[in-house]
C-alpha cells in the first residue's frame, strides 16, 4: 500500500479556510497540510493555533511557493486577489483548488484556464454542490439527451447574507458558529469582494447551471438592486445561450441575499427541454425529472450529503495522487465568470445587453 501523501499549502486563513479547508485536509488521510499563508499575521497565528498546526507559516504566499515542496495549493483569499494568487501557483506548476468566485473578470478566468492547460495541471473551482449525487445525476440526464434539446433554464437562489453586505458578521455568529474567525467586513467592501450577491452567491447557482447543462452564455442583460448598500443584494439576469446543434436556449437567473436570520432559502435550477423538464433543488436535496409522456422520477439525498464542504479539497488530493479527475473544472468557472462579468457591466449600463465576445 502506498504511503504517499499529497503535500498541500493553503493561501488565506479566514472564515472558509478555518471552517472547511483546514479541517478537511486534517481529516483526509492522504493529505499532508504543510504550509499556510496569509498577509495578516494575526489571522495566520489564530488558524494555526486553533488546529494545533506545526506547519510553515508565511505572510507572503510567494515565499511559501519558493520555500515549500508542494503538490497543490488551496486558494481562499479575498475575491479581488484570486487571479494573481492562482496565476502564481499555476505558474509554479502546482495543481490548484481556487475558491469561488473563480475571478472577477472573464479575461482573467480564461487566462487561468489556459495557464493550467499549458502547465499540465488541474484547476479545480470551489463549488461543493458539483459533488452531490443529484447534481451529477442531473448533469448526466441533461447531457445524455434523454430529455431532448434544452430550450429554457431558470435559476433561483435566495439566501441569508445581507448582514455580511452590511459588514456585520455578529448577526450570523450563532447560525454559522465560526470555529475560528468570520468573514469580517470583506463582503461589504467592493474593493475586496468585487460585488455582492453575484460574486458571493449567484456564482454557486450559475456554476450549477453551467455544470449541469453545458451551455455557454452569448448575450446577457441584468438589473441589480443594492438596497442602499455598497454592493448588489437583489439581482435579475437574463441570458441567451450559444446555439448547440442548431438548438437555441434562453434563460434567467434571479437571486436575493435579503432573507431573515435562520431562513435556509432556495437554490433551484429548472431545465426545460424538448421532451421533458428537470428540477434540481440544492437546499432540500431533491431532484425531479418529468417526461412529456407523464413519466416522473424523484431522487432525494440525505441532509448530510447536501453540501459536501470538504469535497473540493478532497478532489485536489485525489487529482494530485492520480486517483480521480477534476470534478469541478475550470471551464465551468470560466462560463460562470463570463456571465457575472457581463451582468455587472449590463447593470452598470442600466440593463444594456452585453455580448460575451466583447469581454
Amino acid at each position: 500500500m502506498s504511503t504517499q501523501k499529497a503535500k498541500i499549502g493553503i493561501v488565506g486563513t479566514g472564515w472558509w479556510t478555518t471552517t472547511a479547508h483546514i479541517p478537511g485536509m486534517l481529516r483526509n488521510a492522504d493529505a499532508a497540510l504543510v504550509a499556510l499563508a496569509d498577509r495578516r499575521p494575526d489571522a495566520l497565528a489564530k488558524a494555526a493555533e486553533a488546529y494545533g498546526l506545526a506547519v510553515g507559516q508565511y505572510t507572503d504566499y510567494r515565499e511559501m511557493l519558493a520555500h515549500e515542496q508542494l503538490d497543490g495549493v488551496i486558494v481562499a483569499t479575498n475575491h479581488s486577489t484570486h487571479y494573481e494568487v492562482a496565476r502564481d501557483c499555476l505558474d509554479a506548476g502546482l495543481h490548484v483548488m481556487l475558491e469561488k468566485p473563480m475571478v472577477l473578470y472573464a479575461g482573467h478566468a480564461r487566462d487561468l484556464r489556459d495557464r493550467a492547460a499549458a502547465k499540465g495541471v488541474e484547476l479545480i473551482i470551489g463549488y461543493p454542490w458539483h459533488y452531490t449525487a443529484n447534481t451529477r445525476r442531473a448533469r448526466d440526464i441533461i447531457q445524455s439527451g434523454e430529455l431532448g434539446a434544452i430550450e429554457y433554464v431558470s435559476s433561483l437562489f435566495t439566501s441569508m447574507v445581507i448582514e455580511y453586505y452590511r459588514g456585520d458578521q455578529e448577526k450570523y455568529r450563532q447560525v454559522f458558529n465560526f470555529p475560528v474567525t468570520g468573514p469580517g467586513s470583506a463582503y461589504a467592501d467592493p474593493a475586496l469582494s468585487g460585488g455582492g450577491q453575484g460574486h458571493l452567491q449567484i456564482t454557486h447557482s450559475a456554476g450549477t447551471l453551467f455544470f449541469v447543462t453545458g451551455l455557454q452564455a452569448e448575450r446577457v442583460s441584468a438589473f441589480m438592486n443594492p438596497l442602499d448598500l455598497a454592493v448588489d443584494v437583489a439581482d435579475a439576469i437574463s441570458m441567451r445561450f450559444r446555439a448547440q446543434g442548431g438548438s437555441l436556449a434562453v434563460g434567467v437567473v434571479g437571486s436575493t441575499g435579503n432573507l431573515g436570520i435562520g431562513d435556509s432559502g432556495i437554490c433551484e435550477l429548472q431545465v426545460c427541454c424538448a421532451r421533458g423538464r428537470l428540477t434540481l433543488e440544492h437546499i432540500s436535496g431533491a431532484l425531479s425529472v418529468r417526461h412529456h409522456d407523464g413519466h416522473e422520477s424523484r431522487y432525494e439525498i440525505p441532509e448530510s450529503e447536501r453540501y459536501p464542504m470538504f469535497a473540493t479539497g478532497n478532489n485536489l488530493v485525489d487529482v494530485i495522487l492520480g486517483r480521480g479527475a477534476n470534478e469541478s473544472p475550470a471551464e465551468v468557472g470560466v462560463r460562470t465568470v463570463e456571465l457575472l462579468d457581463a451582468a455587472y457591466r449590463s447593470a452598470a449600463a442600466d440593463g444594456a445587453s452585453v455580448k460575451i465576445e466583447d469581454l
